[in-house]
């Protein structure tokens, strides 16, 4: 098994997480007594963001269960490789296609969309893999907009996640947070469309 650990266990983690999921953006169940200042109203001004994108033919990458891919507009296309996440987003984007696979490397056709999106995907992958799922992203579509954990000076850059899946098994998980100049960098350059105390948003 290598430090992320395989895909597996990767997708099992979050096959296992996906009832649960929306927790996270909506500070419920074991994430309601987090002490997370502004959390609620930068989601909104998030959701704001992400629906004045211009329409579009865009592939949502790492869709989860469609939390903000219910708010892109256009002809959307959701991709995830949990079959648990997939069945979530499928029900609640009944106007976008849902696929199940993986997002290393894309399984569409080069120039297919005019937007790739994805939301706290990219912060798993190692540098090389960011490397390579961006070249994927560029050949796929032309625009990249991705959202990501916002760096805070009270936590490192990057750092491994040690998580327990329900059958007991442990893994390590990589996560990487973000200033916008650093996405903006990495993604070789781009325009700040949102940065917050939570998240960070790059159109690039």
């Amino acid at each position: 098994m290598t430090e992320r650990g395989t895909d597996e266990r990767m997708c099992a983690d979050f096959d296992q997480r996906a009832p649960d999921y929306d927790d996270w953006w909506l500070g419920s169940g074991s994430f309601a007594g987090r002490d997370r200042p502004g959390w609620s109203a930068e989601v909104e001004r998030l959701i704001d963001v992400v629906r004045g994108l211009p329409p579009a033919r865009v592939l949502d990458v790492a869709c989860g269960t469609g939390f903000l891919t219910r708010h892109l507009r256009g002809e959307v296309v959701a991709l995830d490789q949990s079959a648990r996440m997939v069945e979530i987003a499928a029900a609640r984007l009944p106007h976008a296609r849902v696929v199940q696979g993986d997002a290393l490397p894309l399984p569409f056709s080069d120039g297919e969309f005019e937007r790739i999106f994805t939301s706290h995907f990219f912060h798993h992958l190692p540098p090389g893999e960011r490397a390579a799922f961006m070249a994927d992203a560029r050949r796929v579509g032309r625009e990249l907009v991705v959202v990501e954990d916002a760096r805070r000076p009270d936590a490192p850059a990057e750092q491994w996640h040690e998580r327990v899946l329900g059958d007991g098994s442990r893994h390590r998980i990589y996560r990487r947070s973000f200033t916008a100049a650093d996405l903006a960098d990495e993604l070789g350059g781009g325009e700040v469309l949102h940065e917050g105390r939570w998240f960070v948003v790059i159109a690039s």
